[in-house]
């Protein structure tokens, strides 16, 4: 039996020290979780580096939130983001472009797959809001990419169960499949049994509480808070050890 391979969204370096605690195998770095992720800062990148360098780092490069359709700017940015991130000897990056019409934008994705060379690439959720997963599935193959993160174009990845079932058949080893969003200790095992997929991408966050004294809780710092300011998440150890 193939052995599970768990990938841990890593909000910071922290927790990428967390996640190489708890035996997680990879991580992919991202800031600004609620948004989806988008790329996290140098330091951040660094940081994990030094105090987590015996797990794979993998960094999304995404500039910004919303969608994955990306203006000549934004396209500018995110391969000035690679050339940077590549600096630091990283396992691999995580990116997705899409056309207009809801495709994979090929041209965009090789571009950015040759600046990415020789680091593993990951197509992330982009891909569950593509207009046909299995013809996506197998530009993304040609174009080179090593894996597509999934939640089988459902909110979960539990509900998509069916949809990565048949990407995972389909894909026949030319490509990763990996499931991910909702996926958690208790439905591990039964996402695994009915996919046939062997790498997992998941959170693994506890709450941590401020250790602020005086609060002001009357000033929010973002613009839509939905917790409080003096409360953040961080992936636990622990908890990564419960998916091994």
């Amino acid at each position: 039996m193939n052995k599970r391979i768990i990938e841990i969204c890593a909000n910071s370096a922290q927790s990428c020290i967390e996640a190489e605690a708890g035996g997680a195998q990879r991580v992919e770095l991202c800031a600004a979780i609620p948004e989806g992720g988008t790329t996290p800062s140098y330091g951040t990148v660094i940081t994990a580096k030094k105090f987590a360098s015996k797990i794979d780092i993998n960094v999304i490069i995404r500039p910004r939130g919303g969608d994955f359709l990306y203006t000549d700017t934004e396209i500018e940015t995110m391969l000035s983001d690679i050339q940077m991130m590549k600096q630091l000897d990283i396992h691999g990056l995580v990116f997705g472009c899409l056309t207009k019409e809801g495709d994979i934008d090929i041209p965009l994705m090789k571009k950015m797959i040759e600046a990415a060379k020789p680091l593993s690439v990951t197509c992330h959720r982009a891909f569950d809001v593509c207009r046909d997963p299995f013809v996506a599935m197998e530009q993304l193959i040609d174009t080179g990419v090593d894996r597509i993160l999934t939640s089988g174009q459902q909110p979960d990845a539990q509900k998509g169960i069916p949809l990565i079932r048949e990407l995972v058949k389909r894909a026949a080893g030319r490509i990763i499949i990996m499931p991910g969003c909702g996926v958690r200790e208790n439905n591990i095992a039964q996402i695994e049994a009915e996919t046939g997929a062997t790498e997992f991408h998941t959170s693994a966050r506890s709450a941590i509480f401020s250790r602020m004294i005086f609060r002001n809780e009357n000033v929010p710092m973002g613009s839509n808070a939905v917790t409080s300011e003096f409360e953040t998440v961080q992936t636990d150890r622990k908890k990564v050890a419960m998916y091994l």
